[in-house]
This record gives structure tokens, sequence and C-alpha cells, in this order.
């Protein structure tokens, strides 16, 4: 058998354990899927048992996992919820962030180019990831969950624009004008998806949801299609188009399909998270450098601080900036959130690595600090809300209706404290 067919077999079986492991662990801790997903994947990796081997096509449906991530969190944003006084604080806190990461950045890594890369990596967070802990925590529906949205939102958007912006090779000027088109093009494309669509396209949806034909769901890969190849002719990054697509197959759905958007969606994340998105975690895990990360003492000694550097350059501005109506622990829960970071800085560390600006056991420093972050962050937020009596049903009815009840399946990275 090929290195493709044998790497791809032990992939799903990850993909097949790894939620019994989080079922049975979670009973006691909970503990995220990705954990699991990329831990498993590095014992098979080269650096361990050497079982498994990355190539083109593995790659490939990684990056395709990486991208359907992206898209499904795009999705689950409702920016009707996150607007005003909240949002122009979650943009400012990430703008914050993104000078004081590229600070720290240039410093840690000696100049700009390095600087940039570091910088950017510290300002994501991993939107996807929080979601199911709030989703099971019972905070979703209240203040404290549209908050965590609105900065999650903005720290998953922003660093896809940094990347687009400082990380594609090209002009600042040359990548402003590419990245207008590209708002101006999605813009278009919400414009037409407000459109009442006509009475035929809501009766084929209804007629082929359960045959063979599924119109829906492959309009909605169409979309999907169609933004990546638009970003992708503009020469930007591909999870920008990932991300606008998620955002347009929300508002067509809702017009078209409002019944059926529901069942729509689970058919999607069937295809996302069900082959898609574990490749891409536990690919992560097989290509993370764990002897770089292990054999250079200066590679070791980063993962702890780029660990605080999450803390202090992302979530220092999310704690000035958080609104005012929170409490000190809601606070500290929202920086905690904000600051968990992951799928973002795998894809920053990538191309890092590939460009030849970042080492091995820098990537794998920033990895490894991201992986940590996933594991600590979101259950200590838990730990110091429940202390202040922010119980799963306080605030279970504030802001009824802001968020919906798929938001926690954005990620698709379900904990093991889910009912099974």
């Amino acid at each position: 058998m090929s290195h493709s067919g044998t790497t791809l077999i032990l992939i799903m079986a990850i993909a097949v354990l790894a939620p019994l492991l989080a079922y049975g662990v979670g009973r006691r801790l909970p503990v995220p899927l990705v954990i699991f997903e990329i831990v498993l994947g590095i014992v098979i990796g080269p650096d361990v048992l050497g079982w498994a081997k990355p190539d083109a096509l593995v790659d490939g449906l990684s990056q395709l996992g990486l991208t359907m991530l992206i898209f499904l969190a795009g999705y689950e944003i409702e920016f009707g919820t996150v607007r005003g006084d909240t949002l122009k604080r979650s943009v400012w806190a990430w703008v914050c962030a993104l000078a004081l990461g590229l600070g720290v950045g240039v410093l840690l890594g000696g100049g700009y180019d390095k600087g940039v890369f570091i910088g950017v990596a510290l300002t994501s967070t991993a939107l996807g990831t929080v979601l199911p802990v709030l989703r099971d925590a019972g905070a979703l529906r209240g203040r404290f969950g549209s908050v965590v949205m609105a900065f999650g939102a903005v720290g998953e958007f922003g660093p896809i624009i940094a990347m687009a912006l400082l990380l594609s090779g090209r002009k600042p000027a040359e990548s402003t004008v590419l990245l207008a088109v590209f708002a101006a093009l999605t813009a278009g494309g919400v414009l037409w998806a407000l459109r009442p669509r006509p009475p035929w396209f809501s009766r084929v949806i209804a007629r082929t949801l359960h045959t063979s034909a599924q119109f829906a769901v492959r309009f909605v890969f169409l979309l999907l299609a169609l933004m990546l190849g638009a970003s992708q002719a503009l020469g930007l990054d591909v999870l920008l188009g990932a991300f606008a697509a998620g955002l347009i197959t929300r508002l067509v759905l809702t017009g078209a399909a409002p019944e059926s958007g529901h069942e729509i969606l689970e058919k999607v994340e069937g295809v996302g998270f069900g082959f898609l998105v574990p490749v891409f975690f536990v690919v992560t895990g097989i290509e993370f450098d764990l002897d770089s990360l292990l054999s250079g003492g200066r590679a070791l000694l980063l993962l702890p601080l780029f660990l605080v550097l999450f803390l202090v350059v992302r979530g220092g501005p999310v704690w000035f900036l958080a609104p005012r109506d929170l409490g000190r622990r809601d606070r500290g829960a929202l920086v905690l959130y904000g600051s968990t970071a992951l799928p973002l800085v795998v894809a920053i560390t990538t191309m890092g690595v590939d460009d030849k600006v970042l080492t091995a056991g820098e990537a794998a420093a920033l990895v490894g600090a991201g992986m940590v972050s996933v594991l600590a962050f979101p259950l200590l937020a838990l730990r110091l809300r429940a202390r202040g009596g922010a119980g799963a049903g306080k605030g279970a009815g504030e802001g009824a209706g802001a968020v919906t009840g798929r938001e926690g399946a954005a990620a698709g990275q379900v904990t093991g404290s889910e009912s099974w």
C-alpha cells in the first residue's frame, strides 16, 4: 500500500478514536477534541512512531480541512448580534494587539520579516475551538456569550486580513487595492444573498434535501468554490475567501430556506467535521516538528514565552477594552477565551516555514503554545466564571436569540463533556 493510503487510514482511525478518548476523559476533565487529534497525530508522525508521512495528497486534504473550518466559523457569525459599542471595542482591541504583537515580534525575531509572522500569530483567536465550551456551559445566549462572539470573530477575521496585507510578499499598497476589490466582490455577494430568492429555488431545496440530488449542499459548495476562486485569482489567502463564503452562505440559506437551513448545515458539517477538519488537525500533529522543539534549547524556552505572550498581546487589550458592564471575573474569562489560539497559528507558521522566514523550532514553539492555550485557557475561563457564580443558567434569557444554538458546532471540536 502507498504511503498516502497508509497515512489516510491512520488519520481516519485517529478521527474515530479521538472522540472516544474525549468522551472517556471528559467524565473527569473536558478536554477539547482537537487536542487528542493533534497529540495522536504527533504519536504516529515521523518524530515518534514514524508510521505516517504527509505527501501532496494528504497536505491537500489538510488544506481543505482548514478551509472548511474557517468557512463554518464564518457561517456561524451573526454580525447583527455583535454590532455597536461591543464591535467597536473588539476591533480596537485587535488593532492594539496587532501593534503590540508586531513590536514584540520584531524584538523576538530580530527583524521585520520574522517579527510580522510572530506578531500576527499572537493576535489570533481560535473562535471555533472556544464555542463548544461556551455552549456546554450554557453561556452562549447571554450577554457574556455575545461579547465573546464579537471579540472572537474579530480575532478570527483580523489575522486573515493581516495575512493578506503583511504576509503575502507584495507591497502593502498593492495588497490594499486587492483587498478592496475582494471586499467589493464580497459586498456584491452579500447584496445578492439578501435579495429574495425565486419560489422555485426554495422548492428545489425542499424536494432534493433527502434525495441524491442534494441541491442545497451542492449550492453551498459552489458558493465556497466561487469565493475561494475569487480570493485565489486576486492572489489573496484562500482563508479569506472561505470566511466570506461562510457569511454569504448563512444569508442565502436564511432567506431561501429558513426552515431547512439547520438541516442543510448539518449535512455540510458532516463533510467538514466528519472528514476534512479531523484530517487538518491530525496532519498538524504529524507535521509538528517535535525534534526541533525538544532538541533546541531556545525553541523549548520559546513555547512558554509564546503562551504568556498570547495572554499579554491578545489578552491585554481585551482586558482594557472589554465592555464596562462585564464584571472582573467575566472580563478575565473573556481574556482567556480571546487568547486561545491554534488554527490560524498553524496556517501562519506554515507560511513562515515555507518562506524560510521562521525556523522549524520557532514554528513548533508557536504551535505548541497554541496547543497548550486550547487545552488550558477555556478550562480556566470556565472555572473562573464558576467561582463568580456565572453558572450555566445565568443570563440564559438575556438577549434571547442573540446567538444561535448552532454556534457550538462552528469548530466541530466538541469537548468530552458533551452529551452522547
